[in-house]
């Protein structure tokens, strides 16, 4: 498995200040942290970073600070629901040394698959850097159909889809029938095992937060062709794939709550993602000393 990006890349929280500023030395001090203990890659200003509450000055200053700051490939997040303003946003980021960019499905319009393909492939002729589709239906009230996927696919500087649909099915035959060199991110910790039993090459993670190690683990397990033992720590880390999501705490609320127990200064979320339920940190203390008494 190639894995230009990484095999476990966190998708970074964006942490923030006690007044709901962006904190860019906490981000910094963040993705060594994240490095030293294991990261292969990082993805700033997704889903989990926040970014539809962050402005285009402060993800510029993010991925400056955070691409300067570490040696393994920084991915931006630049998709917006708007293709004028990602392909800006994807032009800035190139300037300022990130290493890919992550784009999003467009949400809330619900454009159809021609304007689904027309906005990824917008994107991608905006700059030379590798670019990963992001397809997260849950989120953006759209799936890429597979016939789009395939066609954009097609396009050299797409190199890969983080995968967030939910259907390892679907994936696999997506997977079959890409370009070769092209590759598939699992996009849901809970679906990591079983898109790498499909020819996955990595995972974007949200509990990789806390659980680097069992991560890494579960990779090298897997591609030593031990899948008895991936199988065993993918079932140690099922407490911490439920955790970091729900109703009453959506992501990335639980992984701010288990960084601020673990002594790491990332602040809370800015509204409308909080706030932090009474008990949180609490729960997040039990469920990473479970973790790591297995």
């Amino acid at each position: 498995m190639s894995a230009r990006f990484g095999r476990v890349v966190p998708a970074m929280v964006t942490p923030f200040a006690a007044d709901g500023s962006l904190d860019v030395d906490a981000g910094v001090t963040l993705a060594r942290w994240l490095v030293s203990e294991g990261a292969e890659g990082l993805v700033l200003t997704g889903t989990t970073g926040e970014a539809p509450t962050i402005t285009d000055e402060e993800d510029w200053e993010l991925w400056r600070a955070v691409s300067e700051a570490v040696t393994v490939p920084v991915v931006a997040g630049t998709g917006t629901n708007d293709t004028a303003h990602s392909v800006s946003q994807t032009r800035k980021a190139a300037e300022l040394g990130v290493d890919g960019v992550l784009a999003v499905t467009p949400y809330y319009n619900r454009p159809s698959p021609a304007g689904i393909a027309a906005h990824f492939s917008a994107v991608a002729e905006s700059t030379d850097l590798p670019v990963i589709m992001y397809d997260i239906p849950v989120r953006t009230g759209r799936k890429i159909a597979k016939p789009t996927l395939l066609e954009l696919a097609q396009i050299p500087n797409i190199v890969a889809v983080k995968d967030a649909a939910g259907d390892p099915g679907a994936t696999a035959s997506v997977i079959a029938e890409s370009p070769a060199g092209f590759e598939v991110y699992s996009g849901d910790d809970s679906l990591t095992l079983p898109l790498l039993a499909v020819g996955a090459v990595g995972v974007i993670s949200v509990a990789a937060h806390w659980s680097m190690s069992e991560h890494v683990a579960m990779f090298d397990s897997w591609e030593a062709g031990d899948s008895a033992t991936a199988q065993q720590i993918n079932a140690t880390l099922l407490e911490s794939f439920e955790y970091e999501s729900g109703d009453a705490a959506p992501n990335p609320v639980p992984t701010k709550a288990m960084l601020r127990t673990l002594g790491l200064p990332v602040g809370e979320p800015r509204l409308p993602m909080g706030p932090t339920p009474v008990g949180l940190e609490d729960r997040a203390r039990e469920v990473y000393a479970r973790l790591k008494q297995t």
